[in-house]
């Protein structure tokens, strides 16, 4: 071990060594689910540096757990509690090669921040549209390898959506330069797709080129009260059409989610929630949008109950407050990141709590987010005369079983966009299709045959 941290050391400077006394926010993970030990937490400054890394792991068994912002929902950047392991921080790799303004794209380092890159595009009145509420600590190459989500995928598509081109330091310690920018290269595989998604486990994404869009000259955001979750996706459909589709977000919030936060922008209760933005390039194109039309019709019909349209940024900021601050208010929740198709939203919000109540009598639902794209964060809060930890302990396996078991049934995804890592591991193997698990092990065997990436995780 003393000859192994000793090259490692000699490879990245004791700069890139981090201290053991400062390892455990490390080697836990975000929510507090998963512990670990590591070997050693190596903080590489180069791709090179991540390189000559994994070749001295390969030469001496050594696996590795890649890590990014540590943000991540499921434990895949956390080590195990061996201590065999050692934790690959990509922190320090953090340089923006280059911007292309004409070809909208932006060369990034893995551990470039997102929200330091949203300030970086902004400068060049460009936008990168990846955007959830862990944006001022994620990093690039930990978005694209769990392949994260977020409020705008509606428009413009998950992480693999925003990627032309890729870096990997693949398991023998060699550099695949995937960083192209075409926009069309219809050459064989797109063996990038393989890296993404993949949670460390098949190479180690070192950088990436980003897609980049026009900076919107103007947002228009609204919360609106809604008859119920079929109304919501009725109003979507009707503000997608008449919009010309630049409805970029579509968030669904129930009235516990507001009583939780503590907010209500309007003055009357109601059980059902959507907060939308449409974007436009100029002030006169959002003067065009028919949003106030789509109002009028709303309340006509009765989908539209109530709401109220952001007349500036800072009312805009206030409404958008509100839907990041549910998830930090229901830390003590049992937790599902689950998907059905867009068409089958209202039925699983319909059918859940029936569900639920049949599980945990007392139990209360509260499903929100990305009802836009078919993704509710169904988390259930445990009985009002019941302790959350007692509440979890008892219930937690046999809910989460439940709504993964539900969601399966119409088509759907126990993970949405929060990914498998350990967390998800034995639902994975429960519903996916075993050839389609025979198919990632020939992947993985391929890319990595000593098992030495992310051991453990996923599969």
């Amino acid at each position: 071990m003393t000859d192994f941290l000793s090259q490692a050391e000699a490879i990245v400077g004791s700069q890139g060594m981090v201290d053991p006394a400062q390892h455990a926010p490390l080697v836990q993970d975000r929510r507090g689910y998963f512990h670990g030990k590591a070997k050693a937490v190596v903080r590489p400054k180069t791709a090179r540096e991540v390189a000559q890394i994994v070749a001295l792991c390969a030469r001496f068994k050594v696996p590795i757990v890649p890590q990014g912002g540590n943000t991540g929902l499921c434990g895949a950047a956390t080590p195990d509690a061996t201590g065999d392991q050692i934790l690959l921080c990509l922190s320090r790799m953090d340089g923006i090669r280059e911007i292309d303004p004409v070809g909208y794209s932006i060369t990034v380092e893995s551990g470039v921040v997102l929200a330091q890159l949203h300030d970086k595009v902004s400068e060049c009145n460009l936008m990168f549209p990846l955007d959830l509420g862990a944006k001022g600590s994620c990093q690039i190459g930990g978005n694209l390898s769990t392949n994260a989500g977020g409020i705008n995928v509606l428009r413009y598509g998950n992480a693999r959506d925003l990627v032309l081109g890729i870096e990997v330091v693949l398991s023998d310690g060699r550099i695949w330069n995937g960083l192209s920018k075409l926009r069309k290269n219809n050459t064989g595989y797109d063996l990038k797709h393989l890296f993404i998604g993949a949670e460390g486990t098949l190479g180690i994404i070192t950088a990436a080129v980003l897609k980049l869009f026009p900076a919107p000259g103007h947002r228009h955001t609204a919360f609106v009260a809604v008859r119920d979750p079929a109304a919501a996706l009725h109003l979507m459909e009707k503000i997608r059409r008449v919009s010309a589709d630049a409805l970029i977000s579509f968030e669904y919030l129930p009235r516990l989610a507001l009583d939780l936060v503590g907010s209500d922008p309007l003055d009357h209760r109601y059980e059902h929630y959507i907060l939308f933005e449409l974007v436009a390039g100029s002030v006169e194109t959002l003067q065009q949008q028919p949003l106030e039309r789509i109002f009028a019709q709303g309340l006509e019909n009765g989908d539209i109950l109530d709401g109220t349209i952001a007349q500036n940024a800072a009312q805009r900021g206030a409404l958008w407050d509100i839907r990041e601050s549910i998830s930090p208010a229901q830390r003590e929740s049992v937790k599902n990141d689950v998907s059905v198709p867009v068409s089958s939203v209202a039925e699983l919000l319909v059918r859940a709590p029936a569900l639920i109540a049949a599980i945990a009598p007392g139990a209360r639902p509260c499903p929100f987010g990305h009802i836009g794209d078919g993704n509710i964060h169904y988390n259930i809060l445990s009985p009002m005369d019941m302790d959350a930890d007692q509440f979890k302990q008892v219930f937690a396996a046999k809910l989460i079983a439940g709504v993964s078991e539900l969601v399966m049934s119409m088509g759907g995804s126990f993970s949405a966009e929060h990914g498998v890592g350990t967390l998800r591991r034995a639902e994975f193997y429960r519903y996916k299709d075993p050839l389609e698990i025979e198919l990632m092990r020939r992947f993985k065997s391929a890319l990595d045959p000593d098992d030495l990436f992310n051991p453990g995780k996923i599969m």
